[in-house]
């Protein structure tokens, strides 16, 4: 193959047709390119490579070559599946990314040439996976001056595909002691944005791509980063979703930096924030992270942020409905409500929302890697209580719940410790005859008449008959959402559920709450319990058999999700055309006028060059170690993306 000759520049033959297959890099004997990186690469004397690397680094920016954007993707690739080889991050590539932001981000006549639109792109993510693991590479990135640029980026001076990874690489070098003084220095602006990004990146990327239904007035290069060209429109739209939802989650990960440290929290503590918060989901996307609920038990572990959560009524029944879901964070809500409770400024509050709810978890024994969850519960709500207490609720139904918890948890048990084995054989079996009379009941219509007999069964069974009181309140949740009652069908089911082994795995009562949320308009706490209902399908059934999805779980899971979808927002606004005007400040100021952008990139398009573009494999999300504030474990999550692809 002979040299192409553009503008005076030679093009060097030896440049891979794939630059993310170091198995390509073969060289050609004819290649005069004296700044070739892959030539330089290949060079089989280290001394010499690494000195022909530093040298390539220090000229980069200083050179204009259309071999840069093949060059950066070839050491993305590298940055990705090597992040802890300190050869580059000792040759100056820091200096040299930086250099290649700011030129991108201040000369846009230079990022409109050729490729070059793709290169501060390249550069911002190479930082990012260079410092996600070692805290040396992340304090080299400091020194080297890669915080200025990246904020430029994170301000919106090209788009959201920028914004995403510099919020990535801000977030890592926030996450450790020894560079969050340095990241710091710009921390109102950096809150401030990180906020913004959060709160409406999913409108923008909507409306400046998903929303955008015609292929061709996209941003071909934003495409191209996402699916490098192939799949066609769907698979842009799903990839653009799960950027969309890296770009919040990374967010607020940066402001979980601050948060840990108790710093900014007059500023994330605003009350308008915290109920978006809660709607900032992880969900099916992005499904390693905790999203809005993640920050906000960081918050609980300090005074103001319990205190601005405790004001909040929104913001307490989303925790609420969390820590009654089989959602994987189930475990956070509680928490939050937990340290809401033990706080004496924040107990009163709280305890007239939280018991309604907390009181069907009394009986939860493990969830994950917690132990007696259920004792915690009930020494929270019942802390200072006493049956003669003169103390009275504005809502009595709280007066009358942490009189049943009292029943349940202490007089109860205090009256089975004293009986016989024999005496509790004799109640097993008054039981199950009582169980029996009532799905007589049941199956002859007399649907009340069969809630009031599983009552019976429940007031005789013992505490420790677990199993036969997970079937009665099981039962009965089938009666109250046969007569309408979603609320006592959640109440029922969600204790049932916590009684199983392991917690929030008896398939009946997870169809049966899937139901009862659905009637109350919680749609994602009905497809979560849907999902995890279909998964205990799946794996309960023999795998010589052909699984099938129930056509109604199927029915259910579709409607969710359409209710869910993590652009469903953005496209109620875009459709009802509310606040056009919004669109444009929350934006975040973007400079690059997008149609000029479209059409310059299409014009200078090598379909060798977007060809060998990179697409993303992101690492997993996750805290640093070394943080002051609580641990947090992100856990197994269950597959919940088996439905998706099933269906």
């Amino acid at each position: 193959m002979d040299s192409l000759k553009k503008k005076g520049k030679i093009i060097p033959t030896c440049t891979p047709t794939n630059p993310t297959n170091t198995a390509n890099l073969g060289l050609e004997q004819n290649c005069v390119n004296p700044h070739c990186f892959f030539c330089i690469m290949k060079e089989p004397d280290s001394s010499l490579r690494r000195a022909g690397i530093a040298r390539y680094f220090k000229e980069m920016s200083l050179r204009d070559d259309q071999e840069h954007v093949l060059v950066l993707s070839h050491i993305w690739n590298i940055a990705m599946t090597q992040p802890d080889d300190p050869e580059l991050p000792s040759l100056g590539i820091f200096n040299c990314m930086a250099s290649l932001i700011n030129k991108g981000v201040n000369n846009r006549e230079w990022l409109l040439r050729d490729q070059n639109v793709y290169i501060p792109y390249y550069a911002a993510h190479v930082i990012g996976s260079y410092t996600m693991n070692k805290v040396e590479f992340a304090e080299k990135a400091v020194k080297s001056g890669v915080i200025p640029p990246l904020m430029e980026l994170l301000i919106g001076k090209i788009s959201w595909v920028e914004q995403r990874v510099a919020v990535r690489a801000l977030g890592h070098l926030a996450s450790y002691e020894r560079t969050f003084e340095a990241v710091a220095a710009y921390e109102d602006e950096l809150v401030r944005l990180a906020m913004l990004l959060a709160s409406s990146c999913l409108d923008v990327v909507y409306v400046n791509f998903v929303g955008v239904k015609d292929k061709h007035k996209r941003l071909k290069y934003h495409s191209d980063l996402l699916t490098r060209g192939v799949g066609g429109i769907e698979m842009e739209n799903r990839k653009a979703e799960e950027w969309a939802s890296q770009l919040q989650c990374w967010s607020i990960y940066l402001l979980n930096c601050f948060a840990c440290k108790e710093r900014s929290l007059n500023l994330i503590c605003k009350q308008e924030f915290l109920k978006e918060l809660c709607r900032m989901w992880g969900g099916l996307v992005n499904h390693s992270s905790p999203a809005g609920v993640g920050l906000i038990r960081i918050l609980c572990y300090s005074h103001i942020g319990r205190k601005s959560i405790s004001e909040s009524k929104e913001v307490l029944e989303n925790l609420c409905h969390l820590s009654r879901s089989s959602d994987d964070w189930q475990y956070m809500g509680i928490d939050c409500l937990l340290l809401l409770l033990k706080d004496p400024d924040t107990r009163y509050n709280v305890l007239e929302i939280a018991t309604m709810f907390l009181i069907d978890l009394v009986e939860l024994k493990t969830l994950g890697d917690r132990l007696d969850l259920g004792e915690a519960i009930t020494k929270a709500l019942l802390l200072g209580y006493k049956p003669s207490s003169k103390l009275r609720f504005k809502n009595s139904k709280v007066q009358k719940a942490l009189q049943e918890i009292w029943e349940l948890k202490v007089e109860k048990r205090k009256r089975e410790k004293k009986m016989s084995k024999e005496k509790i054989e004799e109640r097993r079996v008054l039981v199950g005859l009582i169980k029996q009379q009532a799905n007589r009941l049941f199956w002859l219509g007399d649907v009340e008449a069969a809630v009031r007999s599983y009552t019976e069964g429940l007031d005789a069974c013992p505490l420790k008959l677990r199993k036969e009181r997970m079937v009665l309140y099981s039962n009965r949740a089938q009666c109250h959402l046969l007569l309408g009652d979603p609320d006592a069908t959640i109440r029922d089911t969600t204790r049932a559920l916590c009684l199983s082994t392991p917690a929030n795995s008896h398939a009946k009562s997870l169809w049966r709450r899937s139901q009862a949320y659905d009637m109350k308009g919680l749609p994602k706490e009905s497809l979560i319990d849907c999902i995890m209902f279909v998964n205990g399908c799946i794996n309960s059934e023999s795998t010589a058999k052909k699984v099938k999805i129930p056509y109604h779980s199927a029915r259910m899971i579709s409607k969710q999700m359409e209710e869910t979808w993590l652009f469903a927002g953005a496209q109620k606004k875009a459709t009802i055309g509310n606040d056009e005007d919004d669109y444009e400040t929350k934006s975040f100021n973007e400079e690059l006028d997008y149609d000029l952008l479209m059409k310059l990139v299409e014009k200078n398009s090598s379909a060798c060059a977007l060809s060998s573009l990179s697409t993303i494999i992101e690492e997993p999300f996750k805290l640093k170690k070394g943080n002051r504030k609580p641990e947090l474990k992100m856990g197994k999550r269950r597959n919940r993306a088996v439905v998706a692809r099933s269906m």
